[in-house]
């Protein structure tokens, strides 16, 4: 009896083996299950990259930055959703937990004319307010924003050539500050517009290089943004996470250490 039981232990014994090389595969599936599961969330619910691919932002985001932007800081609407959870505007309107952005947000949102470019533009206008540009200073409700001048600001001009651009610390009535550039000093293209009443539901945005952006000072019809409803918005950029000479791909990592921005990385937004 007791040779019969140990004969039939060691093939039992023998055959666990398969068992738990079995069990380990398949712990290492679930936990690369787990971690797409939890990435698909945060890049759905909470955070998205994205790039900036030109230089209307400039200064306060340069080509070449990489930035975290927080899908939840207004609430989601069918656009801030990913392309394979987009739902058409009839089966979700509007915007759920929705959070009213504030004056001075830098915005990630869908171009308003065809409701798939990405475009990121700091909020000037609130809904109901009354935006101009005279002379290149900016009207809020007829308040002018002050403005402080600084050191110039190194960049190029419309035709690709260096020059130092006159810059300033301007403030919007809650008191964000924040710099701006003029390239073409106070009269440029858009430093004289009409007054624009601001629509309920949506709002004004423009770029901080306020010669070098196609922004709400350009109706939608003419090629511009125009007006930004509310359910257009995707997110408020929160933090630079990686950024690069917009001469050099990303990809091309033996340049990092000459190319790479290092001083503006994980710098917050504002």
């Amino acid at each position: 009896m007791t040779q019969m039981s140990e004969k039939s232990v060691k093939p039992a014994e023998a055959g666990a083996t398969p068992v738990k090389k079995e069990e380990g595969w398949w712990e290492t599936v679930k936990v690369i299950i787990e971690a797409l599961l939890i990435a698909l969330v945060v890049r759905t619910l909470l955070f998205q990259p994205f790039n900036i691919p030109s230089g209307s932002l400039v200064p306060t985001l340069l080509v070449g930055d990489y930035l975290f932007v927080s899908k939840y800081a207004y609430g989601y609407s069918h656009f801030s959703l990913p392309g394979f959870l987009d739902l058409a505007p009839q089966a979700m309107p509007g915007r759920i937990f929705a959070s009213q952005p504030k004056r001075g947000d830098i915005i990630v949102f869908k171009l308003p004319s065809d409701g798939q470019t990405d475009y990121i533009k700091r909020l000037i206008g609130l809904p109901g307010d009354k935006i101009q540009v005279v002379h290149g200073r900016l009207i809020i409700n007829g308040e002018m924003a002050p403005r402080e001048q600084i050191a110039p600001y190194p960049t190029v001009n419309h035709f690709g050539k260096p020059e130092e651009a006159p810059r300033y610390i301007e403030t919007l009535p809650n008191g964000v500050k924040h710099q701006i550039i003029q390239i073409d000093d106070d009269e440029g293209t858009f430093d004289n517009t009409k007054v624009y009443d601001v629509p309920p539901g949506h709002y004004f945005m423009m770029g901080d290089n306020r010669d070098n952006s196609s922004d709400s000072r350009i109706p939608a019809d003419q090629g511009g943004v125009g007006y930004v409803p509310f359910e257009n918005l995707i997110g408020r950029g929160e933090i630079i996470f990686f950024s690069i000479r917009e001469d050099t791909p990303a990809w091309e990592v033996w340049r990092w250490p000459w190319d790479v921005r290092w001083g503006r990385i994980f710098q917050r937004v504002h």
